[in-house]
């Protein structure tokens, strides 16, 4: 026995429950969500180490009154641009992008403060330069070896060498000539971070060493000059790239290999063209592209397309492929070209069936008659009007232009009547005899 169990409820039914949190709520469930993660506290720590440290050597800045020690904490800033989880493609891109370009802009910054103090070069202390020194140099260090962003060093080894770089290129190889083993680390280029870094302590030490020594007060500002345009020059190549990345351009690495791809894909079984390819970069690492394929009306569609996106997949990570079957045709001669008149019938126009132009209206025509074998002239009778006398009236031939009765039967004789859609342009007709004992025939002029 079964029982069937009917619930009434009554008022709204809700298919989903809606949660209302204030905004703090809202941040305190995301803060839960990044913090559950063990990366994210490892960058968590040094962003507060980062900030700590910046602080720290911009009051150091202000204590030496030196530009170089603030041209190098601008190294320490960006550091900290880099210490940021890993987010949506387009998004990382920018991110670079902004990053480095800031940088840049820091850069000039230093250059036009130096320039000034060209003009009237201050003293310089170096109770903390050289303290300050160290500590950038080792925060920073350890910043790049500990937090790895994959962001910004696939674009340090996508993007083109700085001039700084590659001289260091040029010395490494020296170098790595005598000490075989510094090749691995040296060559085939240094990481352009760490490179600025090391090189911008080195600047800082030799101004130290200046100043102490010899009271030149003028080598801090020669030597944040220095750091800028280092800064710049490894920056640039960097921002040049990501801008790239940014307008959705072809990278010129992958050029060659998407040529292959595509001949390849054109000698497919089945596949005629290939046409309107496109490819272009989504974020770093990541290529999307899109490709018409024209294929033989026999082929399968199903199977060239496996077989097209076999072969563009490994490189073009989001593929769109639109196949479409050969659609030429012959065009039908049937409509353009008449048929050739008969004996009794022909068809014409008064337009040009080729360029559908009128065609001229031409005066009407002339006979002559002409016997074989006597040495008689041949007779020319003008075309009469329509109110001339007709003399010939009882030979049986038409007159142009007049229109006369049909002939009674099946269907009109030769010369005896007008034809059916006749025009003065073409006219046959058969042999009448004349009276000069054979057959005569006349036939149109042609002009």
């Amino acid at each position: 026995m079964s029982v069937l169990c009917v619930c009434v409820f009554q008022g709204t039914i809700h298919p989903f429950r809606k949660t209302h949190r204030s905004m703090v709520g809202k941040l305190v469930q995301e803060f839960r969500l990044v913090s559950s993660d063990r990366r994210s506290w490892r960058i968590l720590v040094f962003g507060v180490l980062n900030l700590l440290c910046t602080g720290c050597l911009l009051m150091w800045c202000s204590s030496t009154n030196s530009m170089a020690l603030t041209a190098y904490t601008y190294l320490t800033i960006f550091d900290l641009f880099r210490t940021h989880c890993r987010m949506f493609e387009r998004l990382e891109v920018l991110s670079v992008f902004a990053s480095t370009v800031l940088v840049q802009l820091g850069a000039l910054f230093i250059l036009k403060e130096s320039v000034e103090r060209f003009m009237e070069q201050p003293e310089v202390h170096t109770g903390r330069l050289l303290v300050g020194t160290f500590v950038a140099l080792f925060f920073n260090l350890l910043t790049l070896l500990s937090v790895r962003n994959k962001p910004f060093s696939y674009v340090s080894e996508a993007a083109s060498s700085s001039w700084l770089q590659e001289h260091v290129a040029d010395l490494s190889r020296s170098v790595c000539g005598v000490v075989p083993g510094l090749s691995s680390i040296l060559l085939p280029r240094m990481n352009p971070f760490v490179l600025i870094n090391v090189c911008g302590a080195l600047s800082l030490c030799i101004t130290y060493t200046l100043i102490e020594t010899n009271n030149y007060n003028a080598v801090d500002t020669a030597s944040a000059v220095t750091i800028a345009l280092m800064t710049f020059g490894t920056m640039y190549p960097m921002s040049v790239y990501s801008g790239k990345v940014l307008l959705q351009t072809t990278p010129s690495h992958v050029i060659g290999q998407l040529d292959k791809l595509l001949r390849e894909v054109s000698t497919l079984d089945g596949v005629l063209e290939v046409r309107n390819e496109h490819f272009w970069t989504v974020g770093f690492g990541s290529l999307a592209g899109s490709a018409h394929v024209r294929i033989r009306r026999d082929a399968n569609e199903q199977l060239v397309l496996a077989h097209v996106t076999n072969r563009l997949l490994p490189l073009v990570s989001t593929l769109t492929v639109q196949i479409f079957k050969d659609d030429w045709t012959r065009p039908l001669l049937t409509s353009v070209l008449a048929p050739p008149p008969s004996e009794g019938h022909a068809h014409f126009s008064d337009a040009d069936p080729l360029t559908s132009t009128p065609s001229k209206q031409t005066p009407p025509p002339e006979f002559s008659f002409h016997t074989p074998g006597r040495n008689v002239a041949p007779v020319v009778f003008p075309a009469p009007s329509p109110h001339a006398h007709r003399p010939y009236a009882g030979l049986g031939l038409s007159y142009l232009g007049v229109p006369t009765a049909p002939r009674p039967g099946p269907g009109p004789g030769p010369g005896l009547g007008p034809r059916p859609h006749a025009h003065a342009h073409s006219f046959r007709t058969s042999s009448v005899n004349l009276g000069f004992g054979s057959n005569s025939q006349y036939r149109h002029y042609m002009p």
